[in-house]
């Protein structure tokens, strides 16, 4: 069974790298534009993990990350920061807005796909 992974990111750009990236790693990947979209995304299509840039345009993907978060159905879904914000307090702020991880742009493939697998694939004993 393929995990389903959402990306949420307004760059054409990004979507293409990191879909190209996760599809070649046997993932299923969904795609949104803005914050709300991505939201919506979220509660319907039910992701096993979500990889959010910060800056979008309409509302913040720590807004987003906020909203999803509150909803009972995906609360419980990884989400991890992938964005160009790499000042100081950047990552407090993603991760007290409820992202469970950090990633700065431009990232290594192997560093994100090691990220990835760290909340989708059980560690073996």
């Amino acid at each position: 069974m393929s995990r389903r992974i959402l990306v949420i990111d307004d760059h054409e750009d990004n979507r293409h790298i990191l879909r190209d990236l996760l599809e070649n790693a046997s993932y299923e990947v969904i795609e949104a534009v803005t914050g709300e979209e991505g939201v919506v995304f979220a509660e319907t299509h039910v992701p096993d993990l979500i990889l959010m840039d910060i800056q979008l345009p309409d509302f913040d993907g720590y807004e987003a990350t906020r909203r999803i978060k509150s909803m009972p159905a995906v609360r419980h879904v990884p989400v991890i920061a992938v964005t160009s914000y790499a000042l100081s307090g950047d990552e407090v702020k993603a991760l007290r807005a409820g992202c469970d991880a950090y990633v700065t742009k431009p990232f290594s493939p192997r560093a994100l796909l090691a990220k990835v697998k760290e909340y989708l694939e059980p560690a073996t004993a």
